[in-house]
């Protein structure tokens, strides 16, 4: 191990949908985090470990800042907050589409901050180089002493350049996690996040907020010719579960036919997926729920 070795945390932070997951996922190589159009779609702090010759770099993926108000959206920002006090290195992600003053929520925080801030330009393959110009400049007078670097998350552009500036301010540091792991959580954690990314595709309005996923079986005593796994997806009302089954449980079927597809590589072995659907009304509403979904600690 090289003597100058640096292992540090990058908090990647940013409103819903700016494409931090995707970002996190171009990083590390694999599809850790789920991603989708939706709000909410990440709701827990998921770190993704980068390993380079000299560095480990240790990104956590965070919940989008929203608006705290109810007990999930409390609950996610305490999330994130929380990712923001523990990094070395923080990452902010923004849209080229957004004013630079428009994140109302997390601005009061960053300008607080006391570590590395970078700010990172998303989605810069949607916009003409043209229109970054003038935010370039704005999120430099907000933040003249931070880097400002367009990237493209889905496309890869810039983001060498991203990490590049990074490793300037990771700690020396011996690295933290062994060469080979990309994340700390569990198989079930990961299963269940593929099964609701599953659902968030299939399903809109008010459905993809009010869903949550436990996975109450992973028996893996015949692995690796088979893993069982019976997961129940948990909705607030009974209109949303007979959504969620569909006619005939079609939309369940498939449901679990493409989170099953998902899994199998994940996991390395043939998986027998069994999907419950049932009702926990205003889980989001619930201090007991949220601990029981795993939203709390």
């Amino acid at each position: 191990m090289p003597e100058d070795f640096k292992c540090g945390y990058i908090a990647i932070i940013g409103v819903p949908n700016v494409g931090k997951s995707t970002l996190l996922n171009r990083l590390v190589g694999e599809k850790l985090a789920i991603t989708s159009p939706k709000p909410q779609t990440t709701r827990h702090r998921l770190l993704g470990i980068v390993n380079r010759p000299a560095a480990q770099l240790l990104f956590l993926d965070t919940p989008g800042m929203l608006d705290p108000r109810g007990a999930l959206n409390a609950t996610l920002v305490q999330a994130a907050l929380t990712a923001l006090s523990e990094a070395d290195v923080v990452v902010w992600l923004v849209e080229p589409r957004r004013p630079a003053s428009d994140d109302k929520v997390l601005l009061p925080h960053l300008r607080q901050l006391h570590r590395p801030l970078i700010v990172a330009i998303n989605k810069i393959d949607s916009v003409s180089k043209p229109q970054l110009l003038p935010l370039i400049s704005a999120y430099h007078e907000l933040f003249p002493a931070s880097a400002i670097i367009p990237i493209s998350g889905l496309q890869g552009d810039g983001v060498e350049a991203l990490v590049a500036e990074i490793l300037k301010f990771l700690p020396a540091s011996g690295p933290l996690y062994p060469p080979d792991q990309e994340t700390d959580s569990t198989e079930r954690f990961l299963v269940g996040e593929l099964i609701r990314e599953r659902v968030l595709h299939h399903t809109s309005e008010e459905i993809p907020h009010a869903v949550a996923v436990q996975i109450e079986e992973f028996d893996e005593s015949r692995r690796p010719q088979l893993i069982k796994i019976r997961a129940v997806i948990f909705v607030e009302r009974d209109s949303q579960k007979g959504i969620l089954i569909g006619k005939q449980g079609h939309m369940l079927k498939t449901i679990g036919a493409e989170a099953r597809a998902e899994i199998e590589p994940l996991l390395g072995a043939r998986v027998f997926l069994e999907l419950w659907v049932k009702v926990w009304k205003n889980w989001r509403k619930d201090p007991k729920a949220l601990r029981v979904l795993g939203y709390q600690a």
